[in-house]
């Protein structure tokens, strides 16, 4: 149960509530154990013969009294105690997901989106109800359990010592299944993970699996997961469907122990009938609490469970953070080199980047070519603190890229991505994503478009700049995502800009077009363009032909081609491409 202590702050955010409602809860519980003793007055007058229609009429307005009392204090206790844990699920998930926007790149690479899905909904739901109804649990079994046996004991104590003795069963009951319970949910929330993370990828992907025609597959694979799931949960339920009716058991011994002893001690006139029917009524109080108390371990061990798995994310830290001397990047002129740059992917034994080493000056082009997965992406990702380098430095205007604070570094810098990413929102929204304010300057969005070539097709959409995309914009063909990227990054207007193969989904003669419209963009910043077609990148100030994650050559268009290396090698078979292409 230690795992929730870490909910201590979150509580004492709402102390004063969550008091309140205890306070009324407290006041319900005293109100219900009145009426046994209500009900023994009666049945003692009703057995002497000297019950009045007055003493009647009182009796009842006084237990008609206590049970509007008691509705009112129900309302009062849900609304301060559940309330309170409703406010604390949404902290705890906000705090969460502000915890995951701080976490770098490589924890995304190793992490399935399906798990992170299920600790924001299902973990969450589990530790909102041990902190709401568990709450609310403990507190039932201490005050209706404790007074409802000090009530017991005052009546008659040989009998309430008789009805205790099948009580010792139920600590061995909760010591058995408390364990058995948290270890099962643990699996269960495990399996919904692996579930979410399937179906995810299934509706992410749908129309990978209808071109290839893989429905029925995917049907088998969910049919698979979801029985593990229910498996899973049946497992969890065997326990938990014992541990309910052993502890029903135990509640029917005791008051089959108090029918035969009380019924005895009635007869020999040992007990009155008030009192025997009070007795009665306290021990049928008591008996929810003995329930209770197996709730309250299958709550808490389940709320302990998601907790426990919820702080294993929080304790996770950035690798990649803010030195202490770290300042802001101010007045950026883009100078950027590259010194003897190594870099190690997690987990990986070969490098990603291998003694990488070039300089460009403030307004020039770097153009970066090779074999896929020679290292392109990664390297601009290095430049942006993505990725963290192992070994050498990355300089911008002359200081050590560590020496700028993270969000300053990567503010100075405009990326497109190959894998262009869009939000399930309008196109103005997805264009004016870095800088919010221009969402409605509809100027500033169509230059950028007409410079990305994007502004006719986005016009030929009924509503235009105000039409909603859908999910990661799977309603653009691939061209069109990476040009409204593309306008998105010329939006913010930054002294980098950095193309990942932004153009790849593009034809080349579009490409053509773009690299032409945004000449003067390119000019006027620093600019690394990377990209598999030479065309793209012949004009650059230096080019480095990469292979392995090392720069294989280096040079200008013209030097390279004279050294008949690998770069000349790309550049002659795509010139023989593009002649196939046009005859």
């Amino acid at each position: 149960m230690k795992e929730l202590l870490k909910l201590g702050k979150y509580v004492r955010r709402y102390r004063r509530a969550i008091a309140g409602g205890l306070a009324a809860l407290v006041v319900i519980d005293l109100l219900q154990l009145a009426v046994p003793r209500i009900l023994k007055l009666v049945v003692d007058r009703l057995a002497a013969g000297d019950a009045t229609a007055g003493h009647l009429v009182r009796y009842g307005l006084l237990v008609v009294g206590i049970a509007l009392a008691i509705g009112v204090g129900r309302f009062f206790w849900r609304y301060l105690i559940i309330g309170s844990a409703r406010r604390v699920e949404r902290e705890l998930r906000a705090d969460l997901f502000r915890h995951l926007t701080t976490l770098d790149v490589a924890y995304f690479d190793e992490t399935k989106t399906g798990d992170l899905m299920a600790h924001a909904t299902n973990d969450i739901n589990a530790v909102r109800m041990s902190l709401g109804f568990g709450l609310v649990i403990i507190t039932d079994i201490v005050v209706l359990g404790l007074t409802s046996l000090a009530m017991l004991f005052g009546i008659s104590p040989r009998l309430t010592l008789l009805v205790l003795i099948p009580l010792p069963a139920l600590s061995a009951l909760v010591a058995l299944f408390g364990q058995m319970i948290r270890r099962r949910f643990e699996v269960v929330q495990k399996s919904f993970a692996e579930l979410t993370e399937l179906v995810r990828e299934n509706i992410s992907g749908i129309r990978v699996v209808k071109l290839y025609v893989q429905e029925g597959a995917e049907n088998r694979r969910f049919d698979a997961a979801s029985t593990d799931y229910l498996r899973k949960n049946m497992g969890l339920v065997r326990v938990w469907g014992s541990f309910f009716p052993m502890i029903m058991l135990v509640a029917t011994l005791s008051q089959g122990i108090c029918f035969l002893a009380g019924g005895r001690m009635v007869v020999y006139g040992a007990l009155s009938i008030g009192d025997y029917v009070a007795f009665s009524a306290y021990l049928a109080i008591l008996i929810w609490p003995m329930i209770a108390i197996g709730q309250a371990i299958n709550t808490f061990q389940r709320g302990a469970a998601s907790q426990g798995r919820i702080n294993r994310i929080m304790e996770r830290r950035p690798q990649i953070t803010d030195a202490p001397e770290a300042a802001a990047a101010v007045a950026v002129d883009g100078g950027i080199e590259f010194r003897g740059i190594t870099l190690f992917h997690q987990g990986k034994t070969a490098p990603a980047l291998d003694g990488i080493s070039f300089r460009i000056t403030p307004r020039q082009m770097l153009g970066v070519t090779g074999t896929i997965g020679s290292g392109k992406s990664t390297l601009a990702n290095a430049l942006l603190r993505l990725y963290e380098a192992q070994q050498g430095e990355i300089l911008l205007d002359g200081r050590d890229i560590r020496g700028y604070r993270l969000e300053s570094l990567r503010s100075c810098a405009a990326y497109v991505p190959q894998d262009s990413f869009l939000f399930s929102d309008t196109l103005a929204e997805n264009i004016a994503f870095g800088r919010p304010e221009t969402v409605d300057d509809q100027a500033a969005l169509e230059r950028v478009c007409r410079l990305a070539a994007v502004h006719d097709e986005i016009m030929a959409f009924p509503q235009g700049y105000r039409t909603v995309v859908g999910e990661r914009g799977v309603t653009l063909s691939g061209g069109q995502k990476q040009r409204v990227a593309l306008a998105r990054a010329l939006l913010l207007d930054k002294p980098i800009l950095i193309m990942d193969d932004s153009l790849s989904a593009v034809d080349a003669d579009t490409e053509r077009r773009i690299l032409a419209n945004i000449r003067s963009e390119i000019d006027r910043r620093t600019a690394i363009v990377i990209s598999h077609r030479i065309f793209a990148i012949q004009d650059a100030d230096l080019i480095v032909a990469m292979d392995k994650g090392r720069i294989v050559e280096s040079g200008t268009h013209d030097q390279l081609l004279s050294k008949r290396g690998k770069y000349y090698e790309m550049f002659v078979l795509q010139q023989l491409e593009q002649q196939i292409a046009t005859t």
